[in-house]
């Protein structure tokens, strides 16, 4: 098991040690919402340190985890109007633009391979753009938060009438509420901080969340079945903000946009990696079990009706031309 340091203090994530670096160095900070148990924490000391292999002693990069400068709508504002320099988060973004809703779509994928052939078929490209166009941000990447699985006290869930009475804390808006419920969950508005002891008292028979999620708060000590889901995949946007990017040096700001997107392999294998770690030291006190997806996927179809009437067919294009079950 990895060791993690947790810590009120910024991380500082350089090569560079000679005291005259230091003091030339420019101090970049990338600030997220999850903690250092997450895939996007990963992400961002992977391209702080690709950066530093690429411009040594130009940076200092500072990293602040769970929530340290902020919630992930007051990262997104204070990027926006380049108040900080750089931010990792996850399905803030989506709140830019309704047409990046489609990653709130149950069960859009079948794994993490469909995840990478979807963008590479044209997906990421297309978001990229789009985030750019509404939100006023520099995209640098674009790599993974993951897929939302279910932990509950009461039974594995395989099918879809597995979940029907289950009390089940949810997070997202209104229409993750509707998909759970149509599938006879009862959601919960339940605190996150608050989540262990819910599932301890019984406040809720489960919850809905990112592997690491149910790691970093240990709910998997009391609640006994893991299943797999798979119901929700969510990417990470690493984003800086044009005030910042446009201060930058021509070579500076091609080695940002190139290291960028040359780490997207490398970051698709840790978060994998991470979840994969994770997952093996939750099932020594859970139950696993893989869900059936395509009867997950029959049961709530009906959902994508509204979204393809007002955003289009363009972005599911690509996810249905490269899946493979």
């Amino acid at each position: 098991m990895r060791l993690f340091t947790r810590t009120a203090m910024a991380v500082i994530v350089t090569a560079a040690t000679a005291t005259a670096a230091w003091a030339d160095a420019r101090e970049v900070r990338i600030a997220s919402h999850v903690s250092e148990f997450s895939p996007l924490h990963a992400q961002s000391k992977l391209f702080a340190e690709e950066i530093e292999n690429r411009l040594p002693g130009q940076f200092v990069f500072k990293l602040y985890p769970s929530g340290q400068l902020g919630k992930e709508k007051d990262l997104m504002a204070n990027v926006q109007a380049g108040a900080i320099e750089m931010i990792n988060v996850a399905s803030g973004v989506m709140k830019l633009d309704r047409k990046l809703g489609v990653f709130d779509l149950p069960w859009l994928f079948y794994n993490r391979e469909h995840v990478r052939r979807a963008m590479a078929a044209g997906l990421e490209d297309a978001v990229r753009a789009r985030i750019e166009e509404v939100g006023n941000v520099n995209v640098i990447g674009v790599y993974e938060n993951g897929f939302r699985h279910v932990l509950n006290t009461k039974r594995p869930i395989t099918e879809p009438f597995d979940l029907d009475g289950l009390k089940i804390r949810i997070s997202g808006g209104k229409f993750r509420q509707g998909v759970f419920q149509q599938i006879g969950a009862q959601p919960q508005s339940v605190s996150w901080g608050e989540t262990f002891t819910a599932l301890q008292s019984g406040v809720v028979d489960g919850a809905e969340a990112a592997i690491y999620g149910f790691y970093e708060q240990k709910q998997f000590e009391v609640a006994k079945y893991l299943s797999l889901t798979s119901h929700v995949y969510t990417p990470s946007f690493l984003l800086s903000s044009k005030r910042f990017m446009d201060s930058l040096t021509d070579e500076q700001r091609t080695a940002f946009v190139e290291v960028g997107r040359a780490i997207t392999d490398r970051a698709y294998q840790i978060s994998e990696e991470l979840e994969q770690e994770y997952i093996a030291e939750m099932s020594t006190k859970t139950e696993l079990n893989a869900a059936e997806l395509v009867k997950f996927q029959a049961a709530t179809v009906k959902s994508y009706d509204a979204y393809i009437e007002s955003q289009g067919y363009d972005y599911l294009k690509f996810v249905r031309e490269t899946a493979k079950n």
